[in-house]
C-alpha cells in the first residue's frame, strides 16, 4: 500500500501565523489550543500546499494576515507553506509561496501593487505550476486525497449520487441476471424482459399503463355517446315496414306500366278511381283485421327491449364489483406482506441489547474517572438507547397497525360487495327468465296476425279490382291529363316509400350502435386484463429492486467494519426511493449521531477506501476533543483539539494543578494562558505535557 506520512509543516506569514513549524516526527500528533489559536489553519495550510485550496475546498480564501478592519496587515510579505513528507519510504519536500507583485511605473518614485504570484518548489528546486501539479497528481489525485484525509468529506461534501457511485465502485455492480438467479420468485422476469433492461422495461410499463388509463377513461364516454345515438324504434316493426315498402314499390311499378297502356284518358281515369277505392277498402279491411294484434306486438317488443337494457346495466354493475373485489384482494395481499415485515422489524429491533463501550478513563489526563461519573454516563447511555429503541418500536407498531386496519377495511368492503353481487346475480337470472318468456309471447303474437286474403269481402274486392285492371288494359287512350294524374300518384307513393325507408334505416343505425357498444365493452375488458398483467409485471420489477437492494447492501456493508449503508428507502405506496445513508448502529449520519460517532464512521470509510485504492494519507480530525476513543487505522492521525476549560477538568487534575500553582485562581489563569497558545504533542511525548 502506498503511504504518505507528514513529517513537518512550516507556515510563514500564513493566515495569522508569522512563523510556525508543525512537527509531527512522522507519528500521530495532537494539536491543542483554544478556538482561534490556529488549529484549523494547520489543516488549511496542508491542503493549500498540495492543491491551492483550504480544508473547506475553497480556492479564494484569504491567506494574508488581516487587521481588525479586515484589511491586509502588512504588504510586501511572502506567504508560504513548506511540507516534508515520507512517501513510500522516500523523503520529499514540497513548497508553495504566494507573493505580492509590486511594480514602479515610469516617472514614479513609488512601487504600485499589481497583483499576486505563486511560486512552486520540489525538493528545493523551482518548478512551473503544471510540473508541480503533475508531481502532486502522480502521488495522489485531489478528490481521492480529500476522501482519505478528512473523515467528514465522504458524508458532508459528496452528493448522494457520488457516494452511491463510489460505493458501487468499491464493491462491484450486481448484474440483473445475478439478481434474478438469487430470487426464485423472479424466474418469469427473464422471459418478460427479453432483451430489455429493468429500467427500460419499467419505462415501457409506465408508458403503456398511462395509455391504458387514458383509454379506460375515454371508453365509458364513447359508450355513452353510442347509446345516446341509438334511435328509438320501440314503436316500429321492421318486418311490417319492409312489407309496406315492397307493396308501395309494386304499386309504383304497376302505375308506371299503366301509363304506357293508357289509350282513353277519361275512361281510364274513372276506372282507376274505382280501382283506388277498391284498394282503399282493402286496406281498411286489412287494418281492421291486424291493428289490434300489431298494437300488442309493439307493446310486447318495447317490454322486451326494456328488459334487455336492464340486463346490460346490471351486467356492467356486476363486472365492476368483481373488478373492485380483485383490486382489493391484491391490495390486501400487499398490505399483509407489509404487516409481516413490520412484525419482523419489531422483533428484530426489540431483540437489540444495550452494549456499553464507555471509556472509564479521562480523555485528557488518562486517569480513571470517578465511579459516580462513570455510572452517570452509563445511565445516560442506557436511557438514550432505551428511548431510541422505544421510539423505533412505536413507529414500527404504528405502521403495522395501520396496515392491519387497511386489511380489515378492505376485507369488510369485499364482504359487502360479495353480498351485493349475490343479490345482483339473482336479479340477473330473474331478468333472463323474463326475457325468454316475453320473447316467446312476442313470437306467438306475431304468428297470430290474420291474412286478409281469406276474408270474403276482401276476396270480392280483389276480384273486382282484377276485372277493372283487365278493362284498363284493353284501353288504348293516350290522354295527357290522365298520364299526369298517374304520375302525381306515383310521386306521392315515392314520398311515402322514402318515409318508410327512412324509418327502416333507423333499425340499421340501432344495430350499428349496438355493435359499436359491444366492441367498446370488449375493448374495455381486454384493456383491463392487460392492465392487470402490467401490474403483475410492475410487482416483479419492484420485487427485483428489493432483491437487488438487499444484495447490494449486503455486499457493500461486508466491506466495512462498523458503518452500514442504506441505498434505498421504502415509500408509503410500496415503491423504493434511491438514497445513500451512512448508518452507525442504525442511526443515520447527520440525524442523531454525536460527533465521536461521526468521526469514527468517517475513519471506518477511510480505512476501506484506503484498502481499495491501496493508498494511505494523514487523517486530520478537527474538533477531536469530542472523541474519547478513535477506531484503529493504519494512517497517520492528526487531531486538532480544543482543551477543556479549567472547571471541566477532572477533580484530580484540578487538585494537582491548584497544588502546583498555590491557588485556584492562579491555576485557572495558568491553564487559560497555556491554552491561548497552540501547542503540538506527538505520540512519543509525555501525556502530562498535553495538560
Amino acid at each position: 500500500m502506498k503511504k504518505i506520512i507528514l513529517e513537518r509543516l512550516t507556515l510563514r506569514n500564513f493566515k495569522g501565523f508569522g512563523e510556525f513549524t508543525f512537527d509531527t516526527r512522522g507519528v500521530n500528533t495532537d494539536a491543542y489550543g483554544d478556538n482561534g489559536t490556529g488549529k484549523t489553519t494547520i489543516f488549511d495550510a496542508f491542503i493549500w500546499l498540495l492543491f491551492g485550496k483550504d480544508s473547506s475546498n475553497k480556492a479564494d480564501f484569504e491567506i494574508k494576515g488581516l487587521d481588525a478592519e479586515g484589511k491586509v496587515e502588512q504588504q510586501g510579505l511572502e506567504h508560504g507553506v513548506e511540507g516534508f513528507f515520507i512517501i513510500d519510504g522516500q523523503r520529499r519536500d514540497l513548497r508553495r509561496v504566494f507573493s505580492e507583485k509590486w511594480t514602479k511605473k515610469r516617472g514614479s518614485a513609488l512601487s504600485v501593487f499589481s497583483g499576486n504570484t505563486t511560486d512552486y518548489y520540489i525538493d528545493g528546486v523551482p518548478v512551473k505550476a503544471g510540473e508541480y501539479k503533475a508531481e502532486v497528481d502522480s502521488v495522489i489525485k485531489e478528490d481521492l486525497f480529500k476522501l482519505l484525509t478528512s473523515p467528514s468529506f465522504f458524508n458532508e461534501q459528496l452528493k448522494m449520487e457520488q457516494r452511491r457511485k463510489l460505493l458501487l465502485e468499491v464493491c462491484g455492480e450486481i448484474t440483473d441476471a445475478e439478481v434474478i438467479h438469487g430470487n426464485k420468485a423472479l424466474v418469469k422476469l427473464a422471459d418478460i424482459l427479453g432483451d430489455r433492461s429493468i429500467e427500460n422495461h419499467k419505462k415501457v410499463i409506465a408508458a403503456r399503463r398511462s395509455e391504458i388509463n387514458k383509454e379506460l377513461v375515454k371508453i365509458p364516454v364513447r359508450i355513452d355517446e353510442a347509446r345516446r345515438s341509438v334511435p328509438d324504434v320501440s314503436e316500429l316493426d321492421e318486418e311490417l315496414l319492409e312489407e309496406d315498402i315492397q307493396t308501395i314499390r309494386a304499386q309504383i311499378r304497376n302505375k308506371e306500366d299503366e301509363i304506357s297502356r293508357i289509350q282513353n284518358g277519361a275512361e281510364i281515369s274513372v276506372k282507376e278511381k274505382g280501382l283506388r277505392e277498391i284498394e282503399t277498402k282493402q286496406i281498411e279491411i286489412k287494418n281492421k283485421l291486424q291493428t289490434v294484434t300489431l298494437e300488442k306486438v309493439s307493446a310486447k317488443r318495447a317490454a322486451v327491449d326494456q328488459l334487455h337494457r336492464e340486463i346490460d346495466q346490471l351486467r356492467r354493475s356486476i363486472e365492476d364489483k368483481q373488478h373492485r373485489v380483485q383490486q382489493n384482494e391484491r391490495t390486501i395481499k400487499a398490505r399483509k406482506q407489509e404487516a409481516d415485515r413490520y412484525k419482523a422489524d419489531w422483533t428484530s429491533v426489540n431483540s437489540i441489547e444495550f452494549e456499553d463501550h464507555h471509556d472509564s478513563n479521562c480523555p485528557t489526563c488518562g486517569q480513571s474517572l470517578p465511579a459516580e461519573q462513570i455510572k452517570a454516563a452509563h445511565d445516560k447511555a442506557v436511557a438514550d438507547f432505551n428511548l431510541r429503541k422505544s421510539e423505533r418500536l412505536t413507529e414500527i407498531s404504528a405502521k403495522g397497525k395501520a396496515a392491519s386496519e387497511d386489511i380489515r377495511q378492505l376485507e369488510q368492503a369485499n364482504a359487502q360487495i360479495s353480498v351485493e353481487l349475490e343479490q345482483q346475480n339473482e336479479t340477473h337470472e330473474g331478468l333472463q327468465q323474463s326475457v325468454s318468456s316475453s320473447e316467446s309471447e312476442l313470437n306467438e303474437l306475431r304468428s297470430g296476425i290474420q291474412d286478409p286474403s281469406a276474408n270474403p269481402e276482401y276476396k270480392s274486392l280483389q276480384q273486382k279490382a282484377v276485372g277493372i285492371q283487365q278493362e284498363i288494359g284493353q284501353l288504348q287512350s293516350s290522354s295527357q291529363t290522365t298520364v299526369l294524374a298517374i304520375r302525381e300518384s306515383i310521386s306521392k307513393l315515392r314520398i311515402d316509400c322514402a318515409d318508410l325507408e327512412a324509418s327502416k334505416a333507423r333499425f340499421d343505425t340501432s344495430k350499428a350502435a349496438d355493435k359499436r357498444i359491444s366492441e367498446l365493452e370488449q375493448q374495455e375488458r381486454e384493456l383491463a386484463a392487460e392492465f392487470e398483467r402490467l401490474e403483475q409485471e410492475q410487482y416483479l420489477m419492484e420485487e427485483f429492486t428489493r432483491t437487488k437492494v438487499a444484495m447490494l447492501e449486503t455486499k457493500i456493508n461486508s466491506k466495512f467494519r462498523f458503518v452500514r449503508f442504506r441505498l434505498f428507502k421504502e415509500q408509503i405506496n410500496g415503491g423504493l426511493e434511491e438514497c445513500c445513508d451512512t448508518l452507525s448502529n442504525g442511526v443515520p449520519y447527520g440525524s442523531g449521531l454525536n460527533r465521536a460517532a461521526e468521526m469514527n464512521a468517517g475513519i471506518d470509510i477511510i480505512n476501506t477506501l484506503s484498502k481499495h485504492y491501496g493508498f494511505s494519507a494523514p487523517i486530520f480530525i478537527d474538533n477531536a476533543e469530542a472523541v474519547t476513543k478513535l477506531i484503529d487505522t493504519d494512517a497517520q492521525v492528526i487531531r486538532l483539539i480544543v482543551p477543556p476549560t479549567f472547571d471541566s477538568l477532572p477533580a484530580e487534575t484540578k487538585e494537582e494543578l491548584i497544588k502546583l500553582h498555590g491557588s485556584y485562581e492562579k491555576a485557572s489563569d495558568v491553564w487559560k494562558d497555556k491554552n491561548k497558545q497552540l501547542r503540538v504533542e506527538t505520540k512519543g511525548k509525555q501525556h502530562e505535557e498535553a495538560i
